[in-house]
Formats: C-alpha cells, sequence, structure tokens
C-alpha cells in the first residue's frame, strides 16, 4: 500500500486520538502498513496497555542516520467551534482542514508515506521512525520509547523533531513541570472565619505565589534572552474547591505549571515552592491539626538547549537552507531525545498558532514543504 502524505494525512486525521482517548487503533493502522511494505516496527505500551508508542527502523541496522520524531495524540475539540468534521481532512483554499492537521500529523503523515521512498533509496544510514502518545498530557510516552530504543542499540546522529515550525529549525524550547496542589481545609459557618481553614482561601495564598515569582523573574530577566517572555513563567490553569459562600471550604485543587528557560530548573521552583506550602501547612495545623496540603508533580518535560556545533542542527540547517536562530516558547520531547545524548532540533511543517484551535489546518504549501525535506533527508542519507 502506498499513499501520498495528504492521503495518509486524511487517514491519521480520521482516528480520533484525544489524549484522554486510547491511540491503539492509530498505532495498530501504522503498524500493519510497515509491515505490508516489509518494515518491522515494535510497539512500546503503556503500564495499562490502553496505548502504545512505535518505533521502526527503514534502512541498514548501523550506528548514526536520523530519528524522525512525532506523537500521536491530539487535543480535545470538544466546546470548539468547527467549520467542518474534526475527524475528516477537509481542502479549502489551500489548507487542509482537521484536528492534528498541524499538531502534529502532518510530519507523522510525511514520515510514514514516504517509507517506500526510503526502502527503494541506497540508504547509507538509516531513518528511525518514533511515534508517542501523550505529548498533549506531558510527553508521557516519549519517556518510555527514548528507554526503549536506546535499549535497543539505536544510536541516531541526529532526532528531528517534527513540531509546527513553519520550517524552521528550532534549536531551544522551554521546559514545563506540571504540578496538582490539593488543599484539605476545616469546614465552619463563614461568620466564624477565625476558627475554620478555608480552603480557597488558602488556595489562594499559593496562586499568588505563582504571580509573585514570576515577577521576580521578569524583573531579573536579560535582554539578550530570546525567548518570548525571556524569562521562566508560573500558571494556575484550573482550580475547583467550596460548596456554598457562607462555608469556608474544606477542599480545594488547583492544577498548575512552570515553564523554565534554559538555564532554570525546574526543580528548583519545585523546591521553592513546597518550602512555602509547609510554612502555610504549619499555619493550617495550629489551627485544625487534620489539616494539610499535598502535591503532586504530574509531569516534568526538560527545556531544550543549543548545542555547540550540533549535528541535527547542521543537517536541517543544510536541507532547509534556513540559518536564522529560533527558540520556542511551548515545549516538546525534544528534551528527552537530547537527554539520552542524541543531537536534537525541531523542524516540522505548519504553524504553531493553529496547533488546538477550532478549524485547525496545515496548508498544501506547508504539507509540501516538509516532504521535500523528508526527500533531502533520503537523500543525505544515501551519499
Amino acid at each position: 500500500m502506498t499513499l501520498t502524505p495528504k492521503e495518509m494525512l486524511a487517514k491519521l486525521v480520521s482516528f480520533n486520538t484525544e489524549s484522554q482517548r486510547s491511540n491503539l487503533e492509530l498505532i495498530h493502522f501504522c503498524r500493519d502498513y510497515l509491515t505490508a511494505l516489509g518494515v518491522e516496527s515494535t510497539l512500546v505500551p503503556s503500564d495499562d496497555g490502553e496505548k502504545a508508542n512505535l518505533y521502526a527502523t527503514v534502512g541498514p541496522k548501523v550506528e548514526g542516520g536520523v530519528v524522525l520524531s512525532g506523537h500521536t495524540d491530539v487535543v480535545p475539540v470538544a466546546g470548539q467551534d468547527w467549520t467542518s468534521d474534526p475527524w475528516t481532512l477537509t481542502e479549502r483554499d489551500g489548507k487542509l482542514y482537521g484536528r492534528g492537521a498541524c499538531d502534529m500529523k502532518g510530519f507523522d503523515a510525511i514520515a510514514l508515506a514516504l517509507v517506500p521512498e526510503m526502502l527503494k533509496a541506497p540508504l547509507k544510514r538509516p531513518v528511525h521512525i518514533a511515534l508517542s502518545y501523550d505529548e498533549e498530557v506531558g510527553c508521557l510516552g516519549a519517556r518510555i520509547l527514548v528507554e526503549a530504543m536506546a535499549a535497543a542499540g539505536i544510536k541516531p546522529a541526529a532526532v528531528i523533531v517534527g513540531e509546527p515550525s513553519m520550517m524552521q529549525v528550532v534549536t531551544g524550547h522551554k521546559g514545563g513541570t506540571r504540578m496538582r496542589t490539593t488543599v484539605k481545609g476545616h469546614a465552619v459557618h463563614s461568620s466564624r472565619v477565625d476558627v475554620g481553614v478555608p480552603a480557597v482561601m488558602i488556595a489562594g495564598k499559593l496562586i499568588e505565589w505563582h504571580n509573585q515569582t514570576m515577577a521576580e523573574n521578569k524583573a531579573r530577566a536579560s535582554n539578550e534572552n530570546p525567548f518570548e517572555p525571556p524569562y521562566s513563567t508560573l500558571h494556575v490553569g484550573v482550580v475547583q474547591g467550596g460548596t456554598a459562600v457562607n462555608i469556608t471550604a474544606e477542599h480545594c485543587v488547583f492544577s498548575h505549571e512552570v515553564r523554565v528557560v534554559p538555564g532554570d530548573e525546574g526543580v528548583d521552583f519545585v523546591g521553592r515552592y513546597k518550602a512555602r506550602v509547609a510554612e502555610i501547612e504549619a499555619e493550617m495545623k495550629a489551627i485544625a491539626p487534620e489539616t494539610g496540603i499535598t502535591v503532586e508533580i504530574t509531569s516534568a518535560t526538560p527545556p531544550l538547549g543549543p548545542e555547540k556545533d550540533g549535528a541535527a542542527e547542521a543537517l536541517s540547517r543544510r536541507l532547509t537552507g534556513d540559518n536564522g536562530s529560533h527558540v520556542v516558547a511551548y515545549g516538546t520531547e525534544g528534551g528527552l531525545f537530547q537527554g539520552a545524548g542524541w543531537s536534537t532540533v525541531v523542524c516540522g511543517p505548519g504553524d504553531i498558532a493553529q496547533a488546538h484551535q477550532p478549524d485547525e489546518f496545515i496548508t498544501v504549501a506547508q504539507l509540501e514543504a516538509g516532504t521535500a525535506f523528508v526527500r533531502g533527508l533520503i537523500a543525505d542519507l544515501s551519499r
């Protein structure tokens, strides 16, 4: 079976792989597609078996070569106003609409659709295709995928993470740590708030700590830092708590994150946050000993940093002709590959501004640019 990149993209978009759902139907399609072409692939399942990563090697099983990395999950469409069915690739005015068309099934489709061309080429070094699950909720699948590939003896010279970058070569991005904080208070009538421990108001103190800390980061930011914004950010995205306006809340839960620029460490912010939590918790327990605060780390993704004389950067610049210096604020799985000792950049088709949006799209021109990039890679690896 051979498919063009556009046809492959239509097939991949048709699988609803929202992060809260299984991606196995898509992964099994990819496995069967590769098998039909004579390419062996390996699945790396999640602990519960509901999801899986996939990796495959095309070409000689030698050291070097390039990993083409993409994730298979997409963000939800619930609550978004779509003009067309998000699970049916729809072309209008040179744009291909569908959930994941940009982020990042477009790159996945190119890598898979060009496997027949890889097989026909006289590759001297291999192409490794790596497809992960749960990137959108903390790069969960890539952690075990990288470990499995390393354990299998794969030693690439470069990793290309095909997140949408308009085919610019991105050498740096922020890292992210996500947390969930649960405050257990002591409920009383609000007229006697002095003897209660209001979980929502306690949470408010901790939320304000995020604002204060981010303001400190902004104040010491360097004008030479290329990131936007040029400092580590802290954010609280979800808060749930309380039952009535006249009851001091017994419970409050909020989800929050810190995104660090290279040079800052997420663990440092977590340590400072937990120190503030300990101070507030002591004040709570002095009023009601059964109260407390728990902090969970739900995910931690390292930043991607520029490399001195990086092989992935040199290769990608040679293939794209991009000589600019690019960093991005969003996170990717790139830091995990780089952490394994593999030279890594982000370079893929599409505009990140379309990611997660209703009527998400990738332009036909960008899909073609990504296809030309991978074809150039095949030629490079055949020399």
